[in-house]
């Protein structure tokens, strides 16, 4: 893994930023021991709330999830890299493949989740 894409990412930590729509966003990511469960040694949350707080999105690698029963990662073992895609998602896994790409996914899909707010 790129040490650029890590130190981009832990200069996020602790970053919240209130956006002019009332939503806004967090980040909290740490270097930790590699494991079975995060082998790329790197904890995350990435949150995205509405403005009463509610977190309407999120990625993190806090704890495991399992698979949808009929998709790619059927059979596989249990995911820790994982997304929520709502306030009551509790997850489907997430393919880490570098904390660039992370960050990538989560602006990504922070502007495609308020878009869908937005239009209903």
């Amino acid at each position: 893994m790129n040490n650029n894409d890590i130190e981009v990412l832990l200069g996020y930590h602790g970053q919240t930023v209130v956006r002019e729509d009332g939503y806004w966003w967090k980040v909290e990511a740490w270097n930790t021991q590699l494991s079975a469960a995060i082998p790329h040694g790197i904890r995350y949350n990435l949150t995205l709330h509405n403005e009463h707080g509610v977190r309407i999105l999120g990625f993190d690698n806090a704890h495991g999830v399992k698979p949808p029963k009929k998709a790619k990662y059927a059979g596989k073992r249990k995911e820790y890299d994982h997304k929520h895609r709502s306030a009551s998602d509790k997850g489907v896994p997430y393919e880490f493949e570098s904390c660039a790409k992370l960050l990538e996914d989560f602006f990504k899909a922070i502007d495609e989740t308020i878009a869908t707010i937005e239009r209903r």
